[in-house]
């Protein structure tokens, strides 16, 4: 005989056996409930039931003794099977009512559920949110928060018809995977309510703002849509300017890095978070302004269609836009690739042909050069990103690697304005260097400038102000800082590119090819042997003179006299550059952050 004991202090609810009955093993005997929970009494194993103690609506005690069960005579244990025999087929369970409602449910949120939405986006060549995310993040990686979230008006629609038109409120949140490591990605859904910003997926992007300053995760913003919503009748406001949205996502700036990408038409409010972006990607389809056609004509600033207002063209070339595709596939391509230049070193790389950057600035020192070059031949296979394309000519930025390490390249332009850096170029070189001091990237600066770009018409640009914002960058970095001078290292604008000066860097060196001054050699010469020259007539004996003095001036200020002088660290020989850079990479610190390294809009 063996007692079965009551687990817990309960209620006898009911007994599913009578006494004499033979029981097996796991049968339930009695349900008892105890805080209004419902408790199961098993049996342990097969038996007859001898005897009960207790009848239902009684109250037992922990401990106490519900029932005997006593063995089976081997006749009758035979038949009382302990297991289900082999060669019966399982059972299967019975489908779970509330599993089946959560699956119609999110059944809503899928793409497969709105086939006219889809082909109608499709139509216009464009991809859904839930699309662009798949492509986006690592395969499988994707868990969504808040998916079954409906616009905030069962005011005036029905559940019905919030439910199957409205999914997610328009914004799908959560966090995947980008090359193993976690990120938040937010994609407004234009085929709900135009991407407008609703109520609830205001609160769904808080609460993904939160968790990715929490733990520091990157995010990924697909802003396209139409800004703030005024339907949404459900919740009790005014004019509903109390948001933190903005303020949460401004938060983020310089902690975690923030992409933004762009496909279709951007407006108003998902602007004005894009705007908020380290990198803004869009596809050449995009348009992109802080108000959109109601808004401009309500403004009374006349009637424009969309494709009017901040098409790709205006915003890349004004800067607005880092990095212009094709496509969204393509779009999602160079966030994933973005984003994998803050996700450490990697062990698996291909360096160019050593040998090519020999050839790359021409013998000729007059003769012009794309600086382009000099960063494919340094960077490894594949890795360059450049940034800011349309904007800023006179100076290349771009992310890559070395030697599997990411790092920041900048390289002045000698096909813009000989490489005098203008306050475009500044204000962008500015920036860029904000960008990798804020999220601990190591800088190379390839020099080739006659410095910054002077005269009344550059003056009226607010020249001053913006060529010195790389001085105030560069004082403030917390990363090393390589340089590379490729041919012209003259006055302040080699110096603001080698971070105020040329011990300020890590290591400064320069290819032969490199040559010096506190100013452009030939205005160095007619500045400074203005009376010689002028004491002979206009012509060949001027102009011999000119000559010499000036070949005179290029000897001095020579990569190797510069060298020999310490005022550089080494003239090296343009095939051995990465070895070099490797090096300094390898000795260079990158300083803790205190978390206030902001990086400017602009």
């Amino acid at each position: 005989m063996q007692d079965i004991r009551s687990p817990l202090q309960a209620q006898v609810v009911q007994w599913l056996v009578a006494a004499g009955d033979a029981v097996a093993t796991g049968d339930v005997l009695v349900i008892l409930e105890a805080m209004k929970m419902e408790h199961e009494i098993r049996a342990p194993h097969a038996g007859r039931l001898a005897e009960l103690f207790f009848q239902a609506g009684e109250t037992v005690g922990d401990g106490d003794v519900l029932v005997t069960l006593a063995p089976l005579s081997e006749s009758v244990a035979s038949a009382v099977p302990d297991q289900p025999q082999l060669d019966e087929p399982p059972v299967a369970p019975a489908e779970r009512a509330d599993l089946k409602k959560l699956q119609d449910r999110l059944a809503f949120t899928l793409d497969a559920q709105r086939p006219e939405a889809v082909a109608k986006r499709h139509a216009n060549g464009l991809r859904t949110a839930r699309e662009n995310i798949a492509d986006l993040c690592d395969a499988g990686s994707f868990v969504e928060y808040g998916a079954m979230a409906v616009a905030a008006q069962s005011r005036r629609r029905s559940a019905e018809d919030l439910v199957r038109n409205t999914p997610a409120d328009g914004m799908v949140t959560g966090i995947g995977c980008i090359h193993g490591q976690r990120v938040v990605v937010m994609a407004y859904d234009f085929t709900v309510l135009a991407g407008t910003q609703g109520m609830r997926n205001h609160q769904k992007t808080d609460r993904m703002l939160g968790i990715a300053l929490q733990n520091k995760l990157p995010v990924v913003l697909f802003a396209e849509g139409g800004g703030g919503r005024p339907g949404d009748v459900d919740v009790a406001i005014v004019a509903g300017l109390n948001l933190a949205t903005f303020a949460s996502f401004a938060r983020l700036n310089g902690r975690v890095p923030v992409v933004g990408v762009v496909a279709g038409r951007c407006f108003a409010g998902n602007a004005a978070l894009l705007g908020c972006c380290d990198v803004i990607i869009a596809t050449a389809d995009s348009n992109i302004g802080m108000g959109g056609p109601a808004m401009v004509e309500g403004g009374g600033l006349g009637v424009f269609k969309p494709e009017q207002i901040g098409p790709s063209a205006v915003q890349h070339g004004n800067g607005v836009i880092d990095i212009l595709v094709d496509n969204e596939a393509q779009a999602v391509s160079a966030a994933r690739h973005y984003l994998s230049c803050f996700q450490g070193a990697q062990t698996e790389w291909h360096a160019p042909p050593a040998e090519a950057l020999r050839h790359v600035v021409p013998e000729n020192r007059l003769r012009v050069y794309d600086t382009r070059a000099a960063m494919q031949g340094i960077a490894d296979e594949g890795s360059l990103l450049p940034l800011r394309t349309g904007f800023g000519a006179g100076i290349h930025t771009a992310l890559a690697r070395i030697a599997g390490r990411p790092v920041g390249l900048m390289a002045n332009n000698p096909l813009h304005l000989g490489g005098a850096i203008d306050a475009d170029a500044a204000d962008k070189a500015a920036r860029f260097m904000q960008l990798c001091n804020a999220h601990g990237l190591p800088m190379v600066s390839l020099v080739d400038t006659p410095g910054f770009m002077v005269g009344p018409d550059t003056e009226a640009t607010a020249q001053v102000r913006h060529v010195s914002r790389m001085f105030v960058a560069a004082a403030h970095l917390r990363v090393p800082l390589l340089s590379v001078v490729l041919r012209k290292g003259y006055g302040l604008g080699a110096m603001a590119m080698t971070g105020g000066g040329f011990h300020e860097t890590l290591a400064t060196v320069a290819w032969p090819t490199g040559e010096f001054g506190g100013m452009g050699l030939e205005g160095a010469v007619r500045l400074g042997y203005r009376k010689e020259l002028e004491a002979l007539p206009e012509g060949p004996e001027r102009e011999a003179l000119f000559e010499q003095l000036l070949a005179q001036q290029y000897d001095n200020g020579s990569a190797i006299n510069m060298a020999a002088t310490l005022e550089i660290d080494a003239v090296i020989d343009p095939a051995a550059t990465r070895e070099w850079l490797v090096a300094g990479l390898e000795a260079g610190r990158v300083k803790p952050s205190d978390g206030s390294l902001a990086i400017e809009t602009w």
